[in-house]
């Protein structure tokens, strides 16, 4: 063991942290099992989940007395025991005005000698991921978890100086992630305004005139719309890749979540549908509307849920990609889907789809813009993930003792 650690019940801190329970830490006080007949039209608001999950949403108010033990001010430390991960689950800092608490969210009073807000926030963020962890099946997504357990995990304790520099630290990173997230909004805004503008002739690029004309996707497509096997292969441990409309992701082709075919059977469905480069895939069932422009250079096939749209040369493929993800195109199809029982859309409704389309040239043109912006939209996403990545590394580091913002003799100063 390294110089300095103790080995505790949580693993290996440094010598001058405490393990402390929940319990010994904080103190969690229920909130009132108020049911529908005890709202009224005015009075206290009483804060239900969807209030921390949404400070816009509506309150119902309770014309009773207030205890001060289930009275909320702002400022406070709230903890929702039952809710779904990720989002109404876990603790807040209460923004809102006064109110009264209903029974499933714990206000939460710390040991001010021992523990600060800040670093409170984080003991319960870790507190959330190892419920998140132990989630499993059909509802993991939404959770609860009894005060009796909540009291009794334990965790490791910094001295108040070291507690402030770790959530200073961490405060750094998510303010860093925050100006990313609302960067990429901007962008992404930004992007769908171009392609309002552009995809529909409203803006033109400098140099290009002339009048756009109307296609259905039946006149510019090289072979007729068509889809993979209706059949369920024989899937292998290893082979060539079957792609399934859940592969259509953000509008890209996605291979994290492959499932794979044999070579016989590959071969005997390309003799209907053998996508290849520049070809556009259409989600047709399930998922209908997703879509991904190929740009692979591997065997692969696809299955019925799928369509396969190939254009002609006299038109580019890029294009006619972003035109399927424009909000005439959308409108288009969702009107066509709707007119099915089913829920799908056929591949005689896709080729009636109607777009506007301008010379080869412009659309060219206007295909390089926006795969421009999509590239630098797709490469902050990158940072964005990555700086994540770092701020869980980080917190993994500093909460547990292996990384050490202060030398022990300053964290009791």
């Amino acid at each position: 063991m390294k110089p300095g650690y103790k080995q505790t019940d949580v693993g290996v801190i440094p010598e001058d942290w405490e393990v402390r329970s929940i319990g010994e830490m904080f103190q969690l006080n229920n909130g009132f099992p108020f049911k529908p007949e005890d709202w009224k039209q005015s009075g206290t608001p009483i804060i239900r989940i969807q209030n921390l999950n949404d400070r816009h949403a509506a309150f119902n108010y309770s014309q009773a007395p207030v205890s001060e033990r289930n009275r909320v001010d702002a400022g406070d430390l709230l903890f929702a025991w039952s809710g779904t991960l990720g989002t109404s689950f876990g603790a807040r800092v209460w923004t809102g005005p006064s109110g009264v608490l209903n029974q499933h969210i714990f206000k939460v009073l710390m040991d001010e000698q021992r523990i600060t807000l800040p670093f409170s926030l984080l003991v319960f963020a870790g507190v959330e991921r190892n419920i998140a962890k132990q989630a499993h099946g059909f509802k993991a997504s939404f959770v609860h978890v009894k005060k009796s357990d909540l009291v009794k995990v334990k965790l490791p304790v910094p001295p108040l100086p070291e507690q402030h520099a770790i959530a200073t630290a961490l405060d750094d990173v998510n303010a860093l992630l925050d100006a990313l997230e609302r960067f990429i909004t901007k962008k992404r805004d930004l992007k769908q305004a171009a392609m309002q503008q552009l995809l529909t002739g409203k803006t033109r690029l400098p140099g290009f005139r002339g009048e756009w004309c109307t296609k259905t996707v039946k006149a510019i497509v090289e072979t007729p719309v068509t889809d993979g096997p209706h059949v369920t292969p024989n899937f292998v441990d290893d082979g060539i890749p079957f792609l399934s409309v859940n592969n259509l992701i953000d509008n890209t082709v996605d291979l994290e979540d492959l499932r794979f075919i044999s070579q016989s059977d590959h071969d005997l469905f390309s003799r209907k549908c053998k996508p290849q480069k520049k070809d556009i895939l259409f989600g047709k069932a399930a998922s209908v509307g997703k879509v991904a422009i190929v740009e692979l250079d591997i065997d692969f096939n696809i299955w019925s849920p799928i369509a396969m749209i190939r254009v002609t040369g006299e038109y580019a493929a890029r294009f006619v990609y972003y035109q399927l993800q424009s909000a005439d195109l959308i409108g288009q199809i969702t009107l066509l889907t709707n007119s099915s029982s089913q829920g799908n859309i056929g591949m005689g409704d896709i080729e009636k789809l109607t777009l506007q389309l301008p010379s080869l040239c412009e659309q060219q043109a206007i295909a390089a813009v926006l795969t421009d912006m999509h590239a630098e939209l797709a490469a902050l996403e990158q940072r964005l993930a990555k700086t994540r990545d770092i701020k869980q590394a980080m917190m993994q580091e500093l909460l547990t003792g292996r990384t050490r913002l202060l030398a022990p003799q300053e964290a009791h100063a």
